[in-house]
């Protein structure tokens, strides 16, 4: 099949996990012998040095307007327009912001699916109008695309009580393999299981500040590593790294190994997002073998279940936990590490979620339901 996936920042991953989604989809979509486009935004890479092509990927770059408001869906737009003479047997749009353009490319016969990904609307960096195009958005994502591909079944309910309608869900995926480098870790002056990882991007609703002030008010000897930044909201970021403590270190984005190294060698793993539908990182602290500590919401609930621990959103209940999985024995702590892993191997590899979009991709491509497979 010649096949499409549009809406993010592009590939490799240098920025979060739709943008690591779209590299492991489209990369293995190749290896069972795809022919497959993903694209890319100018401001996101060197594409000059890469060149058109990354692992068997045809890139195809293009401009956006860089603002806040307009860098995604800008992008999204020239991209459809690029599609509409490729004549693609299926197009995967990511981000339902992108919903009002997927008409556009089944006027000329392409079939389209969306991963309309958590419920943005709720996130605190939108103002009144960026809440209600989000909103708009989910809207129109029910009406203009062929299938809706929702990554937790939480979010699947959402639409269908919301709206009537039924969803393909699809989960992200994780590698499940520990890295045994320790380049990264020289480079942070860090020691296997002697840190806590949190991975996120430094948004109010990731609550990175929460984390921060939690493990301040902890008496251990362990550092805190705090992986993610933000392209907007400098005050709050500004805010985040003001600590004194000298315990917490900022290495702002990692990527490739040097990211898997961190995973593979902390001695736990904090998920404190609260909006969204399954994070990526947390899938890939359980696959590289992590206890996890998280938020205690629905979508977290849903895919940690009864491997990991839960906090509320609260300082002082977070720090209890933190100080209490500090002091268990590491035999304790290796066990929910291996139940994480075993929980990942089960429902959330990466091949597995390939095989379930290369499933839909066929179903799209011979006009059938994927809905009815």
């Amino acid at each position: 099949m010649k096949l499409a996936i549009l809406g993010t920042r592009g590939i490799p991953a240098n920025y979060g996990g739709f943008e690591t989604f779209a590299e492991q989809l489209s990369v293995r979509l190749v290896q069972k012998g795809h022919d497959v486009t993903v694209y890319c935004r100018k401001s996101n890479y060197d594409y000059n040095t890469l060149g058109n092509h990354y692992r068997g990927v045809k890139l195809v770059v293009l401009p956006a307007i860089r603002n806040k408001y307009l860098d995604t869906v800008s992008h999204t737009f020239f991209s459809i327009v690029h599609s509409l003479t490729q004549k693609f047997d299926a197009i995967l749009v990511c981000n339902s912001v992108n919903s009002s353009f997927v008409f556009l490319p089944r006027m000329v016969g392409t079939r389209v699916a969306i991963n309309v990904d958590g419920l943005e609307w709720q996130r605190a960096k939108w103002n009144k109008l960026g809440q209600i195009v989000y909103r708009v958005s989910e809207w129109l994502a029910t009406l203009f695309a062929d299938v809706i591909v929702t990554d937790a079944i939480m979010i699947q309910k959402y639409y269908r009580k919301k709206f009537g309608k039924d969803s393909v869900f699809i989960p992200y995926g994780s590698t499940v393999k520990p890295v045994q480098s320790n380049q990264a870790l020289k480079k942070y002056g860090l020691k296997p299981r002697d840190y806590i990882l949190y991975v996120s991007r430094f948004e109010p609703e990731n609550n990175p500040l929460l984390v921060v002030k939690a493990f301040e008010k902890t008496k251990t000897s362990k550092k805190l590593v705090m992986v993610g930044d933000a392209p907007y909201n400098a005050d709050y970021i500004r805010e985040v790294k003001s600590t004194k403590d000298p315990r917490i270190i900022f290495t702002g984005y990692v990527f490739g190994d040097d990211y898997a190294e961190l995973q593979s060698n902390a001695y736990l793993y904090i998920q404190a997002t609260e909006v969204g539908g399954t994070h990526p990182a947390l899938l890939e602290g359980m696959g590289f073998g992590n206890c996890v500590l998280a938020n205690d919401v629905p979508e977290h609930r849903e895919v940690v279940g009864n491997t990991g621990f839960y906090f509320r959103k609260d300082i002082e209940d977070l720090s209890q936990k933190i100080q209490y999985l500090t002091s268990l024995s590491e035999d304790e702590i290796e066990k929910y590490r291996a139940m994480a892993k075993e929980r990942i191997n089960r429902y959330y590899t990466w091949d597995a979620v390939v095989n379930q979009y290369n499933a839909l991709f066929e179903q799209l491509a011979q006009n059938k339901n994927p809905l009815k497979r």
